[in-house]
């Protein structure tokens, strides 16, 4: 069919959820602007539409089949012999189950299978002519999908393959398909590996959807890490960590067309490297055993710091910003290395998921209370000025409200200078989704809310002191009407929604938008700049008011 066509076929691609996934996404474009596949915005002009899909929480799940159910609708009324295919992690954890919730699909494609995604919408846009003949009875809605997945929480009608039992066989790893005959009624390809193992590299073909001034540079992939709550090492397998100068070709290639901070991004950055070691062991989980593996390391060995040191040594102005680290695997010499290297940023991404001793066990979390302080006590000393963002988890299964409670007293102690909270999150597959003394969701939205509320007024009082200061920023662009009238931020992946920011009438007339060094893309502050500076360049601003979460400044 591709054959006979005399135009190139055009894909247009939907991408939700966190950086990684976007990174997925900017590759499968790269390789199929490598294979003379079109990329288009008209979704009603496209042969075939991506949908690269998010499976974090049950609300990015929602997301994901809003997607790709207003995607088939789109295609019915526009474009009926265009395929839809689905990728990214919702097909990596349902691989056995979504060809039967969506049978409008075309093709199901796992993460192993980015850089073959031309392939793949080829076969789909060629079968596709086989499945429109008479329309399918009783199309599915998308409230029937996510109730059919909400109950395989409860292990009802769960069809996954058992993969301990293909461990040491010759069938564990490899992708599983979905077959029929000619003679059977056409249904989805699913191209899904059951334990994924692809990682990229700097020759990777990759598209990048971010402004030119920024990027996500994807260090490691997968995760070790056993946490109860947590569906990503199933779905994005162990960690596998680049070579060192594989990720710093890829970054010296990004500073020479115009990036000016490069966002370090993995499952778990602060594990970049260990796995690299001669005959590793991934059993390194806990702060003991992880810094005894590290002191074991030889001198030349990679790590998170050998990196950030040779990425420092780089060329060019620019930030290096350190997204997903874990509080089990730090260690004093990467405090020291942070605050040596003039160019990272003096800012942490550090999810903590609560600080109660009884709930990190029941976590899985591999730390504890004390340690978790103890931390934090460290990093602000040896990093002066640094600013830490995490996230925590409330009404975790068998939380009580003391413990819910000696989490509001650290909130308040510890005063983060960004902070999220999920209300958790009842995941299929997991350790905590069958635990007993479940909470309602009443009573989880509700202390969400309260968490938000303590971390609110902390915020109020972190902007209101930045008044007067001036800082350095990386100035995005003008700021929209739009941008003025709500200035907030979702992130479904820090648990950060801005449900109320005081302060916006003082947003009138013409702004610049712009972040400085505490505010990663997306998910933390703005700084709004009256007045002219050049767009994706770093300058200094004076701090002249501020909202709650956001900070008014003018040309220093």
């Amino acid at each position: 069919m591709t054959e006979k066509r005399k135009s190139p076929l055009r894909v247009g691609l939907i991408s939700l959820g966190c950086a990684k996934n976007l990174v997925d996404a900017e590759i499968m474009l790269g390789s199929l602007l490598r294979d003379g596949i079109e990329i288009t915005n008209d979704a009603a002009q496209a042969d075939a539409v991506i949908v690269n899909t998010c499976s974090f929480i049950d609300a990015a799940q929602e997301e994901s089949i809003d997607a790709i159910l207003e995607s088939s609708a789109v295609r019915d009324a526009d474009h009926r012999g265009q395929a839809i295919i689905v990728s990214g992690c919702m097909p990596q954890r349902f691989r056995e189950e979504l060809p039967k919730l969506l049978p409008e699909v075309d093709a199901f494609m796992g993460i192993d299978q980015v850089a073959e995604v031309g392939k793949i919408v080829g076969q789909a846009v060629a079968a596709r002519a086989d499945r429109i003949a008479p329309a399918a009875k009783g199309k599915p809605k998308a409230g029937d999908v996510k109730a059919k997945l909400a109950k395989l929480g409860d292990g009802k009608g769960h069809s996954h393959a058992d993969e301990g039992s293909l461990r040491g066989t010759g069938e564990f790893g490899k992708t599983r398909r979905v077959l029929v005959s000619p003679a059977e009624p056409a249904v989805p390809t699913v191209d899904v590996a059951l334990r994924p193992s692809y990682i990229p590299n700097h020759d990777t073909p990759r598209f990048r959807l971010t402004p030119r001034h920024f990027a996500y540079l994807k260090i490691a992939e997968g995760c070790n890490h056993p946490c109860s709550f947590c569906t990503i090492p199933r779905m994005r397998g162990s960690h596998r960590s680049r070579t060192q100068s594989d990720v710093v070709a890829e970054a010296r290639k990004m500073i020479s067309e115009g990036v000016r901070e490069l966002n370090l991004i993995s499952q778990d950055s602060t594990y970049y490297g260990l796995d690299l070691r001669p005959n590793h062991s991934r059993a390194i989980s806990s702060p003991e055993k992880f810094s005894a593996a590290t002191r074991a390391l030889a001198a030349d060995a990679t790590t998170l710091s050998t990196l950030l040191r040779e990425l420092n040594g780089l060329r060019g102005d620019f930030w290096i910003r350190l997204l997903y680290t874990h509080p089990a695997h730090w260690t004093d010499e990467l405090i020291a290395t942070i605050a040596s290297c003039r160019k990272v940023a003096k800012y942490v991404d550090m999810p903590l998921q609560h600080v109660e001793d009884g709930m990190l066990q029941r976590m899985r979390r591999e730390t504890s209370g004390q340690y978790i302080r103890e931390l934090i006590a460290r990093i602000r000393a040896g990093i002066p000025g640094i600013a830490i963002r995490t996230t925590f988890i409330v009404g975790f299964p068998g939380e009580t409200e003391k413990q819910f409670g000696t989490l509001l007293d650290f909130i308040d102690e510890t005063r983060f200078e960004r902070l999220g909270v999920f209300a958790y999150s009842r995941e299929e597959g997991t350790i905590a989704g069958k635990m007993e003394r479940q909470l309602p969701p009443r009573t989880r939205q509700g202390r969400r809310e309260r968490a938000m509320a303590a971390q609110h007024a902390i915020a109020r009082e972190l902007s209101a002191a930045a008044v007067g200061k001036t800082i350095r920023v990386l100035v995005e662009g003008e700021a929209s009407a739009r941008d003025l009238q709500k200035a907030n931020v979702s992130s479904w992946e820090h648990g950060l929604i801005r449900d109320d920011n005081q302060g916006l009438d003082a947003l009138k007339g013409r702004y610049l938008v712009a972040r400085a060094e505490a505010d990663a893309p997306d998910i933390d502050g703005r700084v709004y700049i009256r007045g002219k500076l050049p767009v994706g360049n770093f300058a200094k601003v004076k701090v002249v008011g501020h909202t709650d979460y956001d900070l008014i400044a003018e040309p220093a």
